[in-house]
Protein backbone atom coordinates (compact mmCIF):
# COMPACT_ATOMS: atom_id res chain seq x y z
CA UNK A 1 0.00 0.00 0.00
CA UNK A 2 2.70 2.40 1.03
CA UNK A 3 4.30 1.71 -2.25
CA UNK A 4 1.02 1.84 -4.14
CA UNK A 5 0.69 5.60 -2.68
CA UNK A 6 4.23 6.42 -3.09
CA UNK A 7 3.53 5.79 -6.80
CA UNK A 8 0.61 8.08 -7.17
CA UNK A 9 2.20 11.08 -5.50
CA UNK A 10 5.16 10.64 -8.07
CA UNK A 11 2.52 10.64 -11.04
CA UNK A 12 0.81 13.45 -9.41
CA UNK A 13 3.98 15.56 -9.28
CA UNK A 14 4.55 14.83 -12.51
CA UNK A 15 1.50 16.04 -13.80
CA UNK A 16 1.54 19.34 -11.72
CA UNK A 17 5.20 20.24 -12.76
CA UNK A 18 4.13 19.41 -16.73
CA UNK A 19 0.98 21.11 -15.88
CA UNK A 20 3.21 24.33 -14.70
CA UNK A 21 5.67 24.24 -17.46
CA UNK A 22 2.92 24.51 -19.84
CA UNK A 23 0.88 27.28 -18.18
CA UNK A 24 4.32 29.78 -18.02
CA UNK A 25 4.80 32.24 -21.11
CA UNK A 26 7.12 30.66 -23.23
CA UNK A 27 9.62 32.70 -25.76
CA UNK A 28 8.90 31.81 -29.37
CA UNK A 29 12.09 32.39 -31.77
CA UNK A 30 11.08 33.44 -35.64
CA UNK A 31 13.72 34.32 -38.30
CA UNK A 32 13.16 38.22 -39.12
CA UNK A 33 12.44 37.67 -42.69
CA UNK A 34 12.03 34.07 -44.62
CA UNK A 35 8.76 35.02 -46.99
CA UNK A 36 6.36 33.44 -47.03
CA UNK A 37 7.19 31.88 -43.89
CA UNK A 38 7.85 34.91 -41.19
CA UNK A 39 7.87 38.85 -42.37
CA UNK A 40 6.91 41.76 -40.74
CA UNK A 41 3.40 42.78 -42.17
CA UNK A 42 4.55 46.57 -43.94
CA UNK A 43 0.71 47.50 -42.84
CA UNK A 44 0.56 46.29 -39.36
CA UNK A 45 4.33 46.08 -38.50
CA UNK A 46 3.82 43.09 -36.79
CA UNK A 47 5.38 39.47 -38.00
CA UNK A 48 3.17 37.62 -40.09
CA UNK A 49 3.54 34.14 -42.09
CA UNK A 50 2.56 30.42 -42.42
CA UNK A 51 5.55 29.48 -39.72
CA UNK A 52 3.72 32.49 -37.33
CA UNK A 53 0.24 31.50 -37.93
CA UNK A 54 0.74 27.67 -37.76
CA UNK A 55 2.56 28.26 -34.20
CA UNK A 56 -0.43 30.09 -32.96
CA UNK A 57 -2.39 27.62 -33.67
CA UNK A 58 -0.60 25.25 -31.97
CA UNK A 59 -0.75 27.30 -29.09
CA UNK A 60 -4.55 27.68 -28.90
CA UNK A 61 -4.40 23.97 -29.39
CA UNK A 62 -2.17 23.61 -25.95
CA UNK A 63 -3.41 26.58 -24.55
CA UNK A 64 0.08 27.91 -24.07
CA UNK A 65 1.02 31.36 -23.72
CA UNK A 66 3.93 32.96 -25.53
CA UNK A 67 6.19 36.14 -26.85
CA UNK A 68 6.76 35.95 -30.23
CA UNK A 69 10.83 36.35 -30.42
CA UNK A 70 11.89 37.58 -34.22
CA UNK A 71 15.50 37.47 -35.02
CA UNK A 72 18.71 36.35 -36.85
CA UNK A 73 18.25 32.16 -37.94
CA UNK A 74 21.61 31.71 -37.16
CA UNK A 75 20.91 32.95 -33.55
CA UNK A 76 17.95 30.55 -32.90
CA UNK A 77 19.66 27.67 -32.67
CA UNK A 78 22.46 28.77 -29.93
CA UNK A 79 19.22 30.47 -28.00
CA UNK A 80 17.75 27.27 -28.21
CA UNK A 81 21.07 25.20 -26.70
CA UNK A 82 21.51 27.72 -23.77
CA UNK A 83 17.93 27.97 -22.74
CA UNK A 84 17.07 32.00 -23.79
CA UNK A 85 14.41 30.05 -26.12
CA UNK A 86 11.66 27.59 -25.24
CA UNK A 87 11.02 27.09 -29.29
CA UNK A 88 11.90 27.60 -32.95
CA UNK A 89 9.94 27.86 -35.89
CA UNK A 90 11.85 29.65 -38.74
CA UNK A 91 11.71 26.67 -41.68
CA UNK A 92 14.80 25.10 -39.88
CA UNK A 93 15.19 22.10 -41.82
CA UNK A 94 15.87 18.64 -39.51
CA UNK A 95 19.06 17.80 -39.86
CA UNK A 96 21.20 14.97 -37.79
CA UNK A 97 23.86 17.56 -36.84
CA UNK A 98 21.01 20.26 -35.96
CA UNK A 99 19.57 17.02 -33.68
CA UNK A 100 22.48 16.41 -31.61
CA UNK A 101 22.07 19.92 -29.97
CA UNK A 102 18.23 20.17 -29.92
CA UNK A 103 15.42 18.49 -30.08
CA UNK A 104 12.64 18.89 -33.40
CA UNK A 105 9.05 18.09 -33.22
CA UNK A 106 7.58 15.92 -36.19
CA UNK A 107 8.34 17.56 -40.06
CA UNK A 108 5.20 20.07 -40.55
CA UNK A 109 6.70 21.43 -44.07
CA UNK A 110 8.66 19.75 -47.03
CA UNK A 111 10.66 21.51 -49.35
CA UNK A 112 13.96 21.36 -51.36
CA UNK A 113 16.38 24.39 -52.86
CA UNK A 114 16.50 26.21 -56.18
CA UNK A 115 18.72 28.23 -57.99
CA UNK A 116 18.02 31.37 -59.21
CA UNK A 117 19.39 33.58 -61.62
CA UNK A 118 19.12 36.89 -63.89
CA UNK A 119 16.51 36.42 -66.33
CA UNK A 120 19.32 37.29 -69.02
CA UNK A 121 21.69 34.78 -67.52
CA UNK A 122 22.28 31.94 -70.14
CA UNK A 123 25.47 30.24 -68.82
CA UNK A 124 24.31 28.36 -65.53
CA UNK A 125 21.73 25.65 -65.75
CA UNK A 126 22.21 23.66 -62.38
CA UNK A 127 24.53 22.94 -59.87
CA UNK A 128 27.28 21.91 -62.53
CA UNK A 129 27.54 24.97 -63.85
CA UNK A 130 28.35 27.33 -60.33
CA UNK A 131 32.68 26.21 -60.78
CA UNK A 132 34.31 30.16 -60.80
CA UNK A 133 30.51 31.76 -60.19
CA UNK A 134 29.56 33.58 -57.14
CA UNK A 135 26.72 32.21 -55.54
CA UNK A 136 24.85 34.23 -52.77
CA UNK A 137 23.18 32.42 -50.21
CA UNK A 138 21.67 32.34 -45.85
CA UNK A 139 23.72 32.53 -43.08
CA UNK A 140 23.75 29.35 -41.65
CA UNK A 141 21.01 27.38 -43.58
CA UNK A 142 21.24 23.88 -45.38
CA UNK A 143 22.17 25.69 -48.32
CA UNK A 144 25.25 26.28 -47.53
CA UNK A 145 26.30 23.16 -46.68
CA UNK A 146 24.84 21.44 -50.00
CA UNK A 147 26.96 23.96 -52.04
CA UNK A 148 30.02 22.93 -50.13
CA UNK A 149 29.84 19.42 -50.38
CA UNK A 150 28.15 19.29 -54.32
CA UNK A 151 30.46 22.11 -56.17
CA UNK A 152 33.17 24.57 -56.38
CA UNK A 153 32.16 28.14 -56.41
CA UNK A 154 34.57 31.50 -57.02
CA UNK A 155 32.90 32.20 -53.97
CA UNK A 156 30.08 32.07 -51.64
CA UNK A 157 28.52 35.06 -50.04
CA UNK A 158 26.72 34.57 -47.11
CA UNK A 159 24.13 36.60 -45.54
CA UNK A 160 22.19 37.06 -42.64
CA UNK A 161 18.90 37.60 -44.56
CA UNK A 162 17.03 37.02 -47.14
CA UNK A 163 16.82 40.76 -48.60
CA UNK A 164 20.28 41.16 -48.79
CA UNK A 165 20.88 37.78 -50.63
CA UNK A 166 18.23 38.61 -53.13
CA UNK A 167 19.63 42.12 -54.23
CA UNK A 168 23.15 40.71 -54.24
CA UNK A 169 21.87 38.70 -57.23
CA UNK A 170 19.75 41.45 -59.02
CA UNK A 171 22.57 44.03 -58.78
CA UNK A 172 25.21 41.83 -60.35
CA UNK A 173 26.91 41.15 -57.04
CA UNK A 174 26.53 37.43 -57.31
CA UNK A 175 26.03 34.85 -60.32
CA UNK A 176 22.97 32.86 -58.68
CA UNK A 177 21.28 32.04 -55.22
CA UNK A 178 21.24 28.93 -53.82
CA UNK A 179 17.81 28.48 -50.98
CA UNK A 180 14.84 26.90 -49.93
CA UNK A 181 12.08 26.45 -53.05
CA UNK A 182 9.08 28.20 -51.32
CA UNK A 183 11.22 31.73 -50.35
CA UNK A 184 13.03 31.34 -54.08
CA UNK A 185 9.60 30.86 -55.57
CA UNK A 186 7.71 33.77 -53.22
CA UNK A 187 10.71 36.21 -54.73
CA UNK A 188 10.37 35.07 -58.02
CA UNK A 189 6.44 35.47 -58.26
CA UNK A 190 6.76 39.37 -56.61
CA UNK A 191 9.51 41.38 -55.88
CA UNK A 192 11.78 39.64 -58.93
CA UNK A 193 8.98 39.21 -61.42
CA UNK A 194 10.79 39.25 -65.19
CA UNK A 195 14.13 39.65 -63.39
CA UNK A 196 15.32 36.41 -62.55
CA UNK A 197 14.29 32.27 -63.12
CA UNK A 198 15.01 29.55 -61.68
CA UNK A 199 17.52 26.80 -63.45
CA UNK A 200 17.69 23.47 -63.06
CA UNK A 201 15.63 20.63 -60.85
CA UNK A 202 14.81 20.64 -57.18
CA UNK A 203 17.50 19.65 -55.22
CA UNK A 204 17.79 18.16 -51.55
CA UNK A 205 14.31 17.24 -50.19
CA UNK A 206 14.34 18.41 -46.80
CA UNK A 207 11.65 18.54 -44.07
CA UNK A 208 11.26 21.59 -41.97
CA UNK A 209 10.44 20.92 -37.83
CA UNK A 210 9.70 23.05 -34.76
CA UNK A 211 12.89 22.98 -32.59
CA UNK A 212 13.14 23.01 -29.09
CA UNK A 213 15.95 22.58 -26.27
CA UNK A 214 16.81 19.32 -25.83
CA UNK A 215 14.79 17.45 -23.67
CA UNK A 216 11.86 20.05 -23.95
CA UNK A 217 8.10 18.12 -22.43
CA UNK A 218 7.00 20.37 -25.27
CA UNK A 219 8.07 17.91 -28.03
CA UNK A 220 5.41 15.35 -27.34
CA UNK A 221 2.88 17.81 -27.05
CA UNK A 222 3.36 19.99 -30.15
CA UNK A 223 3.58 16.66 -31.77
CA UNK A 224 -0.28 15.80 -30.62
CA UNK A 225 -1.11 19.39 -31.61
CA UNK A 226 0.04 19.43 -35.06
CA UNK A 227 -1.69 16.24 -35.46
CA UNK A 228 -4.60 17.36 -34.30
CA UNK A 229 -4.37 20.40 -36.69
CA UNK A 230 -4.14 18.16 -39.72
CA UNK A 231 -6.99 16.20 -38.87
CA UNK A 232 -9.33 19.29 -38.22
CA UNK A 233 -8.38 20.87 -41.04
CA UNK A 234 -6.82 24.03 -39.70
CA UNK A 235 -3.44 22.92 -41.15
CA UNK A 236 -5.19 22.46 -44.65
CA UNK A 237 -6.13 26.33 -44.75
CA UNK A 238 -2.63 28.03 -43.66
CA UNK A 239 -1.40 26.08 -46.04
CA UNK A 240 -3.95 26.98 -48.98
CA UNK A 241 -3.56 30.47 -47.38
CA UNK A 242 0.11 30.91 -48.04
CA UNK A 243 0.93 28.39 -50.51
CA UNK A 244 -1.61 28.97 -53.08
CA UNK A 245 -2.29 24.94 -53.21
CA UNK A 246 -3.07 21.68 -51.08
CA UNK A 247 -0.24 20.23 -49.05
CA UNK A 248 0.77 16.68 -50.78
Amino acid sequence: MKNFITALSIIALSCFFASTALAKKITVACDTNFPPFEFKDPKTGKHTGFDVELWDAVAKELGLEYELQPMDFNGIIPGLQSGQLDVGIAGMTIKPERAQVIDFSDGYYTAGLLLLVRESSTDINGIEDLKNKVVATKLGTTSVDFLKGNTTTKETKLFPNNDAMFLELISGGADAVLFDSPVVSDFMMKTGKDRVKVVGPLYQGQDYGIGFPKGSALVGQVNSALKALRENGTYNALYMKWFGTEPK
